[in-house]
This record gives C-alpha cells, sequence and structure tokens, in this order.
C-alpha cells in the first residue's frame, strides 16, 4: 500500500469530504464504519476504481490517503479537488437560498465519478431515498462485482457491464432493485454488446448529450442530467429532481415552464449558467439535510 497526504489549501476554496461523499452524487464510496448518510462524522471512506484499491479521509487539514498505487492524481480527478470553489461561488447569482446554502456546506465538491457505474446508480434512483440507492450499489458490488484483498479484508468493485448484462433480472430484483432490475439489466447489456457507452456524450453540445444519454433504458431527462454532472463534467447540467422542484416552486417560479426542457433552460440561466450544477448541488443537498 502506498500512502500520502493532499493539504487542503491546495484545493481552491477547501474540502468538506463528508458533504461531498455523502451528499447524493456519488453511490461508489463506502465508510469503513457503515454509517454513510447516518448524520454521523466520517472517517476512512473507500473506493475501487479503474482495479485500484483507494482509502481516503479528511483530517488535521490535510486529506490522508492509503492506496494499492499512487493516489493523488486519483482524487484529485474524483473529487475535482482542482476547481476553484471560491471563485464558481462568487461568479453564482446574487440569491438568498444559494448564499444559505453556500455558508452552510462550505467545501462541497461535485465528483467526477467513473461513467458506467454512475448511470446505473441513477437508473436505480428513481422515488428512493440516498441511503437506499447507496444500499443497492453496495449490494449489487459485494454479489456481481470483482474481489480484491487488501491488507486481509475483501472490498468489491462494482460490476463490469459484462458482468451485469450476465445477471437474471429475478438476481437483480433480489438486491432490492424492483421494477428497475430489468432497466439496469437492458442498459447492461447495451453497454457490453458495444451498443452505446455513456461516455460516447462526451463533446457533444449539452442538450444533445442528454438526449443521447436517454437511449439508456430506464434513463430520462433528469438521470442523463445526473450523469452529465456527476461523471461526464458538464457542470451546467442541473438535474430536476423533487427537491430541485420544490425549490424552483418556492424560489423561483418564473423558470416553471412546463416541459422539462424548457424548465430546464430556465433555472440554468437562473442559478448561473456555466457553473449551475454546482448551485443546484448545494441547494439539493442543503435541503434535503434540513428537512
Amino acid at each position: 500500500m502506498e500512502r500520502g497526504t493532499i493539504p487542503i489549501e491546495t484545493c481552491p476554496g477547501g474540502l468538506d469530504l463528508r458533504a461531498t461523499l455523502e451528499s447524493g452524487q456519488s453511490y461508489h464510496w463506502r465508510r469503513a464504519d457503515g454509517r454513510m448518510y447516518e448524520d454521523h462524522a466520517g472517517g476512512w471512506y473507500h473506493t475501487i476504481v479503474d482495479d485500484e484499491f483507494v482509502r481516503v479521509r479528511q483530517a488535521d487539514g490535510s486529506l490522508e490517503w492509503e492506496a494499492t498505487t499512487d493516489a493523488e492524481p486519483v482524487l484529485r480527478e474524483l473529487l475535482r479537488l482542482d476547481d476553484d470553489l471560491a471563485a464558481i461561488v462568487a461568479s453564482g447569482p446574487d440569491e438568498p437560498l444559494l448564499h444559505e446554502a453556500y455558508a452552510a456546506h462550505r467545501g462541497l465538491r461535485i465528483v467526477d465519478d467513473p461513467a458506467f457505474p454512475c448511470l446505473i446508480s441513477f437508473i436505480c434512483s428513481a422515488q428512493m431515498r440516498v441511503a437506499r440507492i447507496h444500499g443497492m450499489q453496495t449490494t449489487l458490488a459485494e454479489r456481481f462485482g470483482a474481489s480484491m484483498d487488501v491488507e486481509g479484508r475483501t472490498y468489491h468493485a462494482f460490476p463490469t457491464p459484462e458482468q451485469l448484462a450476465s445477471v437474471s433480472v429475478e438476481e437483480l430484483r433480489d438486491c432490492s432493485l424492483g421494477y428497475r432490475a430489468p432497466y439496469v439489466k437492458e442498459t447492461a447489456e447495451m453497454v457490453a454488446r458495444g451498443e452505446a457507452h455513456p461516455e460516447d456524450a462526451l463533446g457533444m453540445d449539452y442538450e444533445d448529450a442528454r438526449e443521447f444519454l436517454t437511449r439508456f433504458v430506464g434513463v430520462g431527462n433528469k438521470v442523463a442530467d445526473c450523469v452529465l454532472l456527476f461523471s461526464l463534467g458538464y457542470l451546467e447540467a442541473v438535474p430536476l429532481d423533487t427537491w430541485i422542484r420544490s425549490a424552483i416552486a418556492e424560489h423561483f417560479p418564473e423558470c416553471d415552464r412546463g416541459s422539462y426542457r424548457e424548465t430546464s433552460r430556465a433555472i440554468r440561466d437562473r442559478l448561473g449558467g456555466e457553473y449551475a450544477g454546482y448551485a443546484q448541488t448545494y441547494v439539493f443537498h442543503h435541503l434535503r439535510t434540513a428537512a
């Protein structure tokens, strides 16, 4: 195992690791104590990406990491540590709700998850609390993903498209996926066959990329926006979930234009355009944790 630290002062605008990993963006990090989404101070978090094990915790003004590789470049990518949060916040609109959310959750960053796991996570997200979504992804990894032994303990990677495609719908339903099970299987089959991959959307104009992602089974506009924002780097994306729609109704009613496309355009403009997804993520986390 390699070990190292990343000073928080090298991350423009700071970092709140727990807020970043427990704000409903990513479902592929686990806590060593098993207490994700329990409103309990965090410790070590771990994940497996590209067949490398990485664990990290925030302490004494730095990120401490242990990994089977040099984890600093991995963490800088996965946690977007080079995003200038102060500049992003300063570029946003002068809105009381945003000021409140930014002040309450300083250091929350948008993640950059691997695309296929992100896609599957948000296919599973319909009508689900974040803790349930996280539990589903943990179960999928433990039952169908490759195992890795690290210092006497076994960990599991998220299944590959081929691994999930080979699983029956009944086995997926046994993971509490319910009606989402055939969506997960059919999408995994699409990727495994080489028919399409979520990363194929990279480089497209934002709305074209969103439309492209809806070709996957179980993916509508909201799920597509989540994948664009939390995996593919489209920081203007604003997923219109229940919390954001309630924020629109209470704080930005003029942005409700009836259709998803037109409401999306209006709220993106209202939340600052280029970095509207950051505003969305702060508002989502703020409203959900304050409820």
